[in-house]
């Protein structure tokens, strides 16, 4: 008996973490209970039975589920996906930038009440001609620091466009962990203007709270599954940062009409395999460095 429970336990210590998906309602639940946000209807399915099917083919044993904009600053759907398996899935809520301050109090409930364990900050919400270093984001920032909750950045239209505010928060802020979701968007450079902004990202790495999210690969590279044209970023953002600051994430359901899920847990088994990782590094970015990051119970 002692024996099979030291087993179970090592089992859970090295599980697999994926470090950034999102799930939403279905069609059915989207009309009775958590309705889309108008506009941002999904054309995927992204409920949580798929989701939880999709994990088990491919021996994901958790994940940080990421709000989606389809529910926007609603967070119900999400909320009841995380109370009803509180050991399989954490949350990273959205940050509401109004300008009146009301996401400060939304964040802070949603941390405090409902155990959301990060918060995304996405530029593209903030309001027109407003910064993330402005004082709702400061606010939000710095509080987040104080509950121990990672700020997670997506930088969709290019890491240039908001690098200075992200460097600014982090000297302002120091004790406020930051993930760079998506490799803070870095395809791999084909000019000397995208490699200097590659440079940029491995710089952030002098700032002790950064961590990068090596995930979406699909969104990244610029070949089909298993993208082995990320390798030499992942060599380099692991020498730069260190594994036990690189995690893995799916960006499911995106990824499965992309390559599928499983396939984008094998890709980053092939591409460790090309840059001869150590076992001891692809178990901090498959799954230990979320496991310490976030505090998951196994």
């Amino acid at each position: 008996m002692a024996i099979s429970e030291i087993e179970s336990r090592t089992v859970l210590s090295s599980g697999i973490v994926d470090s950034h998906l999102h799930v939403w309602a279905s069609p059915e639940e989207a009309a009775s209970k958590f309705p889309y946000f108008p506009g941002q209807e999904p054309t995927l399915p992204g409920h949580v039975d798929f989701l939880l099917q999709c994990m088990e083919e491919a021996g994901v044993d958790s994940a940080l589920i990421v709000q989606p904009i389809n529910h926007k600053f609603d967070h119900s759907l999400v909320t009841s996906v995380l109370k009803k398996y509180p050991t399989k899935f954490f949350g990273c809520c959205l940050a509401n930038p109004a300008d009146d301050g009301s996401g400060l109090q939304q964040f802070e409930d949603l941390v405090l009440k409902d155990g959301y364990r990060a918060v995304r900050f996405n530029p593209y919400l903030w309001p027109s001609g407003e910064k993330m270093t402005n004082e709702v984001g400061k606010a939000i920032f710095s509080r987040a620091g104080e509950l121990k909750v990672p700020v997670g950045f997506m930088c969709m239209k290019g890491l240039d466009l908001h690098i200075s505010e992200i460097e600014q928060l982090c000297k302002d802020f120091p004790s406020t962990v930051v993930l760079l979701d998506h490799l803070a968007f870095c395809k791999p450079p084909t000019n000397d203007e995208e490699g200097l902004v590659l440079s940029r990202l491995l710089n952030l790495s002098r700032f002790p709270q950064v961590y990068v999210k090596f995930s979406a690969l699909f969104r990244i590279s610029r070949m089909q599954f298993p993208y082995l044209d990320l390798s030499p970023l992942l060599s380099q953002v692991v020498s730069s940062f260190g594994a036990n600051r690189v995690m893995w994430g799916s960006d499911f359901p995106f990824v499965v009409p992309e390559c599928g899920y499983k396939e984008a847990k094998e890709a980053v088994q092939l591409i460790a395999n090309q840059i001869s990782l150590s076992s001891s590094d692809l178990e901090w970015i498959m799954g230990r460095t979320a496991r310490q990051l976030f505090q998951t119970n196994d």
